[in-house]
């Protein structure tokens, strides 16, 4: 979607908005929409929000519980988990995570570039690169909240103007796979 909006004719009439809210719970979310029409686009992420019971913030409402910060994933391949963080470490980024035989590396918004450059010249290989919201402190939640959850953040993803939803949840993988299976 983002990329025929902006192959389209009218991309200089488009807008970029971070709606801010909490879900159920008090999960807090941030959605990133790129709209030609900011009445629709607002009307729309906050009638989501309430159908599916949470609430649209003010700017700035959740914005401090999350770090814009650069992201960098590929697959681990042969890889040793020692030498991906090692040389991860040497390109300056800030923290390295492991799951499911990937390699997530977290960096500095403006490193971002450079680091995945340096990765890719030593040699890894399919590597995917973007900004993201991460949680400092992401909010545990049970199978009950985390359907909810999801239920709100699936509608925002389905709407046209919609780029991208982050929150701050953290569920088991158990609950995760009861969920989509």
């Amino acid at each position: 979607r983002a990329i025929k909006k902006s192959q389209s004719s009218d991309f200089e009439n488009m807008d970029e908005i971070r709606y801010e809210g909490y879900a159920s719970g008090g999960i807090a979310v941030i959605v990133e929409a790129l709209t030609d029409n900011r009445n629709r686009t607002a009307s729309n992420v906050r009638s989501l929000f309430a159908k599916y019971g949470g609430n649209l913030g003010e700017s700035g409402s959740v914005g401090f519980l999350f770090d814009q910060c650069g992201l960098i994933a590929f697959e681990l391949k042969e890889r040793s988990e020692d030498e991906v963080f090692e040389k991860a470490l040497d390109a300056g980024a800030d923290d390295v995570e492991f799951y499911d035989k990937r390699a997530f590396i977290y960096c500095p918004v403006g490193e971002l570039n450079t680091i995945a450059n340096f990765m890719e010249k030593n040699d890894f290989e399919d590597i995917s690169s973007k900004v993201i919201w991460k949680a400092k402190e992401p909010i545990k939640i049970g199978m009950d909240q985390l359907q909810k959850v999801a239920k709100l953040i699936e509608a925002l993803e389905d709407d046209d103007d919609v780029q991208s939803v982050t929150s701050n949840f953290e569920a088991s993988d158990e609950d995760f796979e009861a969920l989509s299976g």
